[in-house]
């Protein structure tokens, strides 16, 4: 577990746990304010959908399986569950990992926990996997937070591809950031 005292109420991340999945559940479907910010432009997964993501995991948990090795949970020392943090793959062939943050629980939001969550995980991650040369960050316009955020870690905008993304109607840019490994180390 990793702890970051920049914060009042400590920021840790976890791996999920089997005795985490109800709260994960909760957290998953769509009625949550987050989902507004988190990619708004793609189909949100059904009650039913998310039931059986949860067996899954459950199933995996039981044969003793990593169980999502590229999320962690954000937690704090009263162990709530305030949001997770992941990685994926934009191009193993060149060492390009993508990650992401969301706080699933909007009375957390604008209190630094995203900030101190992703400086951790970048931390982890450039650790954990040392052949990385990369990390980045995509998002869309109308989310200034995470630009906000982004922006407040060092990373450069890299790309922006106009009138990419349509949310209630409207267009907006779709925005990537990044940071390369000797920016992360000398920042």
């Amino acid at each position: 577990m990793t702890k970051s005292k920049e914060h009042n109420d400590k920021v840790l991340l976890k791996r999920l746990k089997v005795e985490d999945l109800d709260d994960y559940e909760y957290w998953k479907h769509p009625k949550h304010n987050y989902h507004l910010l988190n990619g708004p432009y793609f189909k949100k997964s059904t009650e039913k959908e998310i039931e059986i993501e949860i067996q899954t995991l459950k199933l995996k948990f039981q044969k003793g399986n990593d169980v999502l090795g590229n999320i962690r949970i954000i937690s704090n020392e009263k162990n709530e569950m305030i949001g997770e943090v992941s990685w994926y793959w934009k191009s193993k062939e060149t060492n390009w990992l993508e990650i992401g943050i969301v706080i699933f629980n909007d009375k957390f939001w604008n209190k630094g926990i995203g900030c101190t969550a992703l400086k951790l995980w970048i931390n982890e991650v450039f650790l954990i996997k040392n052949d990385i040369v990369r990390l980045g960050i995509t998002t869309w316009s109308g989310n200034v937070g995470m630009i906000k955020l982004a922006k407040k870690l060092g990373m450069k905008e890299e790309a922006r591809y106009r009138k990419a993304r349509i949310v209630n109607g409207k267009y907006f840019d779709s925005v990537s950031y990044g940071i390369l490994r000797d920016e992360w180390e000398n920042n």
